[in-house]
């Protein structure tokens, strides 16, 4: 049985967020869907400072307003950005996009040529001033978390992971939940093409749930991973939520791992 709920950086958050990669196109839109998500549960909310240029930052300023307790927001660094003195200003620019006083997590969004020791000393004094609670990494695999200073453990480690995409599950998402990583799952539903897979589509109308559903359920089946799909219509909204509460079989298990076999150690995949 999968866990609702798991702990980042002492908070207890859904194992199922909310992403808005894409959103700031559609604010009016955008803010209604985030709402209705906070509403069914899915209180964690993701977003990025190169998300529309910031525009999805203040997206989620105008869905959280009133309600910033309520809600655990990551945001992330753009490796452009990651020099310490740079990644302390970038974090600033977020918070005031986000209309708030702390990011609940911050990760590096992915490696460039800045050294980690200097984005991780930025981390630190971000933490000691009070503007992050904890940080984490993102499209890091095992060979990039070995690169990070001794003793720099990531609350997070943001990957690509889905049903076609499971090559984390060799080495990477075991040495995370081993060291206390918590996986984040972005595009779970391979944007949207999972949804039409007839074996996974055959397997939810038995279950009586979406596809959307099954394929949320066991991404985050282990228990140490947070899936983050991104959804606009209050249909998907919903399957999204109700899938917090979907069990699978050992039995569904294995015709999923037949239909969508793990290749192995496979260099680490990334997304847009």
């Amino acid at each position: 049985m999968h866990p609702r709920t798991l702990t980042i950086a002492g908070s207890e958050v859904p194992t199922i967020g909310q992403g808005t990669w894409r959103m700031g196109e559609d604010p009016q839109r955008e803010v209604v869907a985030l709402r209705a998500g906070i509403d069914l549960g899915l209180t964690l909310l993701d977003t990025a400072e190169m998300y529309a240029e910031g525009r999805a930052e203040q997206v989620v300023a105008e869905a959280t307003r009133g309600r910033r307790d309520d809600v655990f927001i990551v945001s992330k660094v753009h490796p452009d950005n990651a020099a310490t003195v740079d990644t302390i200003r970038a974090c600033e620019n977020s918070l005031s996009r986000l209309e708030t006083d702390r990011i609940d997590l911050y990760l590096l969004h992915w490696r460039l040529d800045t050294p980690l020791e200097e984005t991780i000393l930025a981390f630190d004094q971000l933490v000691s001033d009070g503007k992050i609670r904890a940080w984490g990494v993102s499209n890091f695999d095992s060979g990039d978390l070995d690169d990070l200073p001794d003793g720099n453990a990531p609350a997070a480690d943001q990957i690509l992971y889905n049903l076609v995409t499971r090559g984390p599950e060799a080495e990477l998402m075991p040495r995370c939940a081993d060291e206390g990583i918590t996986v984040m799952a972005y595009t779970p539903v391979d944007k949207g093409a999972l949804l039409e897979h007839p074996i996974l589509a055959a397997l939810a109308a038995d279950r009586g749930v979406s596809p959307a559903q099954v394929a949320l359920a066991w991404s985050i089946r282990d228990g140490n991973t947070v899936a983050i799909p991104k959804a606009l219509s209050l249909n998907h909204i919903e399957d999204n939520a109700a899938a917090l509460d979907l069990d699978l079989t050992a039995e569904e298990l294995a015709v999923l791992d037949g239909a969508f076999p793990a290749p192995g150690v496979v260099p680490l995949e990334t997304g847009s």
